[in-house]
């Protein structure tokens, strides 16, 4: 049988599907590369009956999906899914799928591993070491305790729950806000439930950001949380750099209202490093690299393991979208 065609960014092209995925893919599909649909993209069109998004690298405007008459589904390789417009795809009668739990641990850890470095100054001491030869760590690389210190987590979702399973092995006290009280797991992990996301903010020692980007938590954490918090308080942000208000995050550790941020997450990512209207930011981020913020460029689900997961289930998802259909064939 005539494998369905996808269309998907090159393999192993700058900002698309890593090239070791390409057997995974391929062998249950054939792969339309978008810089060759571009070129002949009057004959290829018709063809194409799923589209596989990897990062942003291909952008799903109107424009594409009009240009796709036989399209199915639009498969998006990890959990955000916050840069397709899904109403419009939908208005066109094609499914969205994304890929949700594959990263769910690789995520928790990250999140442990940016309270870890930012409490214990870990960034700062490793340079600090580089650069001066065979001389004591000064008093300002004492850091923070993380075991028995208080961990607030503002979204109890998978991922917010996983990084509470770890934080009991620090003995760490575990406060928690959610649209909805999570019961079952708020006994498993003894977790305290927090129905105003201030009282969470006033009793934190690290306060760790892991809920979806929407309207409704754009900018959620901005000048008035960060004001709540404790002065020797950290932002944690794994989520969505949306969620944080960047420049009132900047104006925050500037006048030390917090004691530190670690960030996973940014808007745009990358940072610009040389534009006038970003410099400032930019600064602040890479300046407190060495001092009070840790930023990543999102690379929580970049393991081995983790990254291998996607490909698979986009492959799945292709074929099957919804329970008991098969919209490819």
């Amino acid at each position: 049988m005539e494998k369905p065609c996808i269309l998907a960014t090159t393999f192993g092209a700058h900002g698309g599907i890593y090239k070791c995925f390409a057997p995974v893919v391929e062998k249950h599909f054939t792969v339309i590369p978008y810089e060759t649909f571009l070129l002949d993209q009057k004959n290829l069109s018709e063809q194409v009956k799923a589209v596989f998004v990897w990062g942003v690298s291909l952008n799903v405007d109107r424009g594409l999906m009009q240009s796709l008459p036989n399209l199915k589904v639009v498969v998006n390789g990890g959990v955000g899914v916050n840069h397709l417009d899904i109403p419009m795809i939908n208005s066109f009668g094609v499914k969205v799928c994304n890929t949700p739990h594959v990263v769910d641990n690789a995520t928790a850890d990250i999140g442990m591993g940016l309270m870890l470095a930012s409490a214990r100054k870990i960034v700062e001491g490793h340079h600090y070491t580089l650069t001066h030869n065979n001389e004591d760590l000064p008093e300002s690389s004492m850091g923070m305790d993380v075991s028995g210190a208080t961990l607030g987590i503002i979204g109890m979702g998978r991922i917010g729950y996983k990084v509470a399973r770890r934080a009991q092995a620090f003995d760490m006290k575990i406060l928690y806000h959610n649209r909805n009280r999570r019961k079952e797991e708020e006994r498993a992990v003894g977790a305290m439930y927090c129905a105003n996301m201030e009282d969470l903010l006033q009793q934190s020692d690290f306060v760790m950001v892991v809920v979806n980007l929407s309207p409704a938590t754009q900018k959620l954490i901005g000048a008035k949380e960060l004001a709540m918090m404790k002065p020797t308080g950290t932002l944690i942000n794994i989520s969505r750099g949306l969620v944080v208000d960047q420049d009132a995050l900047v104006e925050a550790l500037l006048k030390k209202v917090i004691r530190a941020a670690a960030l996973d997450v940014t808007y745009p990512e990358p940072l610009p490093m040389m534009k006038k209207s970003r410099m400032e930011l930019s600064t602040i981020l890479e300046e407190n690299l060495l001092r009070q913020n840790n930023n990543l460029q999102h690379k929580a689900k970049s393991t081995k393991k983790t990254v291998k997961r996607p490909p698979p289930c986009c492959s799945s998802k292709c074929h099957h979208p919804a329970p008991h259909r098969d919209p490819l064939r």
